[in-house]
């Protein structure tokens, strides 16, 4: 499926320079059948967060305007919240309780786009992603050279652990959804996004080579978060690979993100 890439300012040649919160949708030469919207804002105040709604609000206009049949939105695991602390899996049915800022932000996203969509408009998917090996904050902090020191859990030698998928594999589910949407297959509202299980995050570390030490006791530390990905294992069987550290650390260097961390 052909895809053109869409930056801001000066982009490579074939790419759309559209920055959307500043400038109109610009027309297009041929036909668009799926946008899929990476954008998002990561930090700073409720006024840089809220611009996470602006994107998705924008890039729904766009998916309007092109006539395309659907859109993929960016969302965060981070809407769940401490929903995970008991163990249960995440699914995405269940209620959204953020505990951050940031996953407020991508919350009250996912209610606006809800909100617009309807008849005669494409239709809407929200990506609940999971950690992205690389661009976390434990095998991506360390790969700076930054010191990482996770949070001890008893009865955990391998710490706290959590939802991953490899940026590999992100990209392949990426790329089979957009497939699936172009051919005109339904897809649900929310989906999440990770390998099925959970990584202990010091099976990662050391799996990496990364230096790394424990941290002081951490009364408040989540020991097992995990997303269901029944969902998403259902519409794309093992296409989002394993949770064990082997095989996401080798996807993550297959990805050559090792050498540009």
């Amino acid at each position: 499926m052909p895809v053109l890439w869409q930056g801001r300012g000066v982009v490579p040649e074939g790419w759309l320079s559209w920055a959307p919160l500043e400038a109109p949708v610009p027309a297009l030469a041929g036909p668009v059948s799926v946008v899929l919207a990476l954008a998002g804002v990561t930090r700073g105040d409720a006024v840089a967060l809220a611009r996470n709604t602006d994107l998705a609000l924008a890039a729904c206009e766009a998916a309007r305007i092109w006539g395309a049949r659907r859109v993929f939105l960016c969302s965060s695991a981070a809407v769940y919240g401490r929903n995970g602390a008991d163990g249960r899996k995440l699914h995405e049915d269940a209620p959204a309780h953020p505990a951050s800022d940031y996953g407020h932000a991508k919350l009250e996203m996912e209610h606006a786009v809800a909100a617009w969509a309807g008849a005669g408009r494409p239709a809407v998917s929200v990506l609940r992603i999971g950690n992205v090996l690389g661009a976390d904050a434990v095998v991506g902090r360390g790969r700076r050279g930054e010191v990482v020191r996770l949070d001890p859990v008893p009865g955990q030698k391998d710490g706290p652990r959590r939802s991953y998928i490899g940026p590999l594999a992100l990209a392949r589910v990426l790329a089979a959804l957009c497939a699936r949407a172009a051919a005109g297959e339904a897809l649900p509202f929310a989906i999440n996004i990770a390998a099925p299980g959970a990584v202990g995050m010091a099976d990662l570390l050391t799996a990496a080579g990364i230096d790394w030490q424990w941290g002081p006791e951490n009364p408040g530390v989540l020991p097992h978060v995990e997303l269901d990905t029944a969902r998403l294992e259902a519409l794309l069987p093992g296409l989002a690979g394993t949770s064990r550290a082997e095989a996401l650390i080798a996807d993550w260097r297959a990805a050559g993100m090792e050498e540009g961390a």
